[in-house]
């Protein structure tokens, strides 16, 4: 049976751990409301760019550009985004549970893939599997830079455009709100269609200055940028919030746990008094005779 010495140092180190969580919480806070607010304003841009250009591709001739030439799958990248930390809750295995069935998938309809991670959770995930990465990005998590974009974004259209890749899946966190996550996997290149009439841009009568290969020259890398700078945004503001709620959880479980120790130690010490003035008793009685 635990003394009261043992409970009382039991109930110090999980308020200790309390205090810890409570601080990692408020931490957290500060940081997802900066991502948040980076994240909202990326948002309508990066969708109306994605909208725009797919528009526009549908009518252009797909020899323009390298980025808009169709060829049959055969090798498919997934780019996988997860944090470089932990102590977020199930933020980070919800994410890679769903790229491994994605890869799963691809693989049975007989497709190569290749995998490529942001983050330091899904690059030694992998490794743990002995699964061989084709590239692998860390230290992004927390501190979404533009170069780091431009970096990640140059090294797939370079794959792309030698042949190398013939498709590229983005798979990442989307935020939803401080408690819900959503797992997004979506086509990164080449282009998605256009979904919707409604969304399809009428470019017949457009006059493309100073021309239409140069605009999109420019535009097309761009774009893979965007996207990629819109997700790894979305992931850290999901990252943030997942880890709040997580702090949050701990520090209610480590204040139920001190109180239970708590009641514990009060019904040990009450034995304990008791004990004492039971054998008090004793001794009287036993000088009385």
């Amino acid at each position: 049976m635990a003394t009261l010495r043992d409970i009382k140092r039991r109930i110090k180190a999980v308020q200790s751990t309390s205090k810890i969580t409570k601080a990692m919480k408020m931490v957290a806070a500060a940081k997802f409301r900066k991502a948040q607010q980076r994240m909202f304003e990326m948002r309508p841009y990066a969708d109306r760019m994605a909208s725009v250009l797919s528009s526009l591709a549908a009518s252009a001739d797909h020899e323009i550009h390298p980025l808009l030439k169709l060829r049959p799958r055969k090798n498919v990248e997934v780019l996988v985004i997860t944090s470089d930390r932990g102590l977020c809750g199930a933020f980070n295995t919800n994410i890679l549970r769903a790229a491994m069935n994605h890869i799963s998938t691809l693989k049975k309809d007989g497709f190569e893939v290749g995998i490529s991670t942001v983050g330091r959770k899904a690059r030694d995930y992998y490794k743990r599997r002995g699964i061989q990465l084709r590239k692998s990005w860390t230290g992004i998590s927390g501190r979404v830079a533009y170069s780091n974009v431009q970096e990640i974004a140059s090294d797939i259209i370079e794959s792309y455009i030698n042949e190398t890749i013939d498709e590229v899946i983005l798979i990442y966190n989307e935020f939803k709100s401080v408690v819900a996550q959503k797992i997004i996997v979506t086509r990164l290149l080449p282009l998605s269609p256009i979904e919707t009439k409604e969304e399809l841009l009428s470019v017949d009568n457009f006059i493309y200055e100073p021309s239409k290969e140069e605009i999109f020259s420019s535009l097309l890398p761009k774009n893979v940028e965007i996207q990629i700078f819109r997700s790894l945004l979305e992931s850290q503001a999901s990252e943030e919030a997942a880890r709040m709620s997580a702090m949050e959880n701990a520090t209610q479980a480590a204040n139920d746990m001190i109180n239970s120790l708590t009641l514990q130690f009060n019904k040990a010490r009450q034995a304990a008094i008791t004990k004492e003035l039971m054998d008090i008793v004793g001794g009287v009685e036993a000088l009385k005779g």
